[in-house]
């Protein structure tokens, strides 16, 4: 193992130095290929090799890989969606994005994924290096759903499901029955202000898994910063999927949640039946 090296891809937060340092602990060597504007140059103090590129160099990326003997890649942190808009691709890039009839972010990723795995290169899911982060099943907070907030969470699921299968946004906020934000373009970020901007105090958050979307790469992720965000504009609830969400600083996210009596809950299908009133009446969610 200590002659078998991880190829990251970069974009912004703290997840990629978290999965370079976690790699190295492990006993693997990192490479990181990181882009203009949206990457941290300083990952280049965790890494054994680093470039910084533009979005859209992809022979160089090809290239810069294959040169350092990597054979796995991952795909670690955020790229912004308005920012990426200003990419100026090479030809092998362009090829791809001509080759989409969308340009959603499953399609795009699922198109650079498949041109990689022709190269000989394999892909595997950055979370394997930071398993910690996954939320599981359960009230993370001290204070648990009000039925209000369950049934505002099992009327808007299946909505930001069917959102999530057009490759729109894995987020959205509803309040008593009505759909207040949707994430497009802008980012979790910006929806959240918006829908706390148009709901007023009392508004839930929904972030979930797109349906077919490749686990590998993508996962929704929330943070301190998130729920900073949610208790600024008078959230009550945040609900995510359990097991398929990334939670960054999570100890002193959920200290401030329950500061504020914010509510933050990781659920699966089964919980949705249960808020929905079509499982047990009994349903009770142990915090942890």
């Amino acid at each position: 193992m200590m002659n078998e090296y991880i190829g990251i891809i970069a974009g912004s937060g703290q997840f990629p130095r978290l999965v370079a340092q976690n790699a190295r602990a492990s006993g693997y060597g990192v490479i990181i290929c990181g882009f203009q504007g949206h990457t941290d140059p300083a990952l280049a103090e965790v890494a054994d090799a680093f470039v910084m590129l533009h979005l859209g160099q992809f022979e160089k990326l090809i290239s810069f890989f294959r040169t350092h003997g990597v054979h796995r890649l991952c795909m670690a942190g955020a790229i912004s969606k308005p920012k990426a808009l200003d990419l100026r691709p090479d030809l092998r890039a362009a090829r791809i994005l001509f080759s989409l009839r969308g340009k959603g972010d499953d399609a795009l990723l699922r198109a650079i994924m498949g041109e990689l795995e022709r190269e000989g290169f394999s892909l595997v899911q950055a979370a394997t290096f930071s398993s910690e982060l996954t939320c599981p099943e359960g009230v993370l907070t001290r204070r648990p759903p009000t039925p209000e907030e369950q049934t505002d969470i099992a009327w808007g699921w299946p909505i930001a499901e069917a959102i999530g299968s057009f490759d729109i946004g894995q987020s959205m906020v509803v309040k008593q029955g009505m759909v207040i934000a949707v994430e497009c373009l802008e980012g979790t970020d910006a929806t959240l202000r918006r829908g706390g901007e148009l709901g007023g105090t009392g508004c839930v958050a929904l972030k979930r898994f797109k349906p077919g979307q490749d686990d590998r790469v993508d996962l929704p992720a929330i943070g301190l910063a998130t729920i900073r965000l949610l208790i600024e504009y008078g959230y009550s609830c945040l609900a995510v999927e359990a097991g398929k969400t990334l939670f960054f600083d999570r100890e002193q996210a959920v200290a401030l949640a329950d500061k504020h009596g914010l509510c933050i809950i990781a659920i699966t299908e089964k919980d949705i039946l249960a808020f929905s009133g079509s499982g047990s009446n009994a349903w009770r969610m142990e915090p942890r």
